[in-house]
């Protein structure tokens, strides 16, 4: 069994299976991928880089599309409140 990696979702540390995308790492944690300019939480829609809505800030670098990102050893992934 490969050996998990350690990322941080939103300051809260978590692990994930080596070749988990983000977006999919934020859905198991909860973690909204980011919010409407209402406020309201976000998710991936398509999950395959089309609607941009699984935008977070990834090492931070703004505006990263998660579905498309695999999760990286000690990886920074953070949401706008």
């Amino acid at each position: 069994m490969p050996e998990l990696l350690s990322v941080t979702i939103n300051g809260k540390p978590y692990r994930v299976a080596p070749g988990t995308t983000i977006a999919a790492a934020m859905l198991v944690a909860a973690q909204p991928t980011r919010r409407s300019l209402s406020g309201e939480p976000r998710a991936p829609l398509c999950g395959m880089g089309v609607c941009f809505e699984c935008r977070a800030t990834i090492n931070g670098i703004p505006h990263r599309r998660t579905c498309q990102t695999a999760c990286e050893q000690n990886m920074v992934i953070e949401t706008k409140p």
